[in-house]
């Protein structure tokens, strides 16, 4: 089920800023805390969609994500892509 207030459910919600806006190899640390967040596909969705420049959301860092939306330059929602991965119905079969 797909979480609208997920910020609040975040596994970073009490990390600093400082910790998910970084560079380098800090990242992987970063990305570290995103695995098994219980909203992290409502995070990288949030991402993907308002084409967020910088931070790791959802366990990718900036450079992955702008890597994947030049992958995929037509995709118009990213939240029907991964809620729909999430509950194992294809997104079209959910929209139609």
């Amino acid at each position: 089920m797909w979480n609208e207030d997920w910020a609040t459910d975040a596994a970073c919600k009490d990390a600093g800023p400082d910790v998910l806006f970084v560079k380098g190899a800090e990242q992987n640390r970063a990305k570290q805390m995103c695995t098994g967040c219980p909203v992290r596909a409502e995070c990288l969705s949030e991402a993907l969609d308002n084409e967020i420049e910088w931070g790791v959301w959802g366990g990718m860092t900036e450079r992955e994500r702008r890597a994947l939306l030049r992958r995929r330059p037509n995709v118009t929602s990213w939240r029907a892509i991964l809620e729909a991965a999430q509950s194992g119905v294809p997104a079209e079969v959910r929209t139609a």
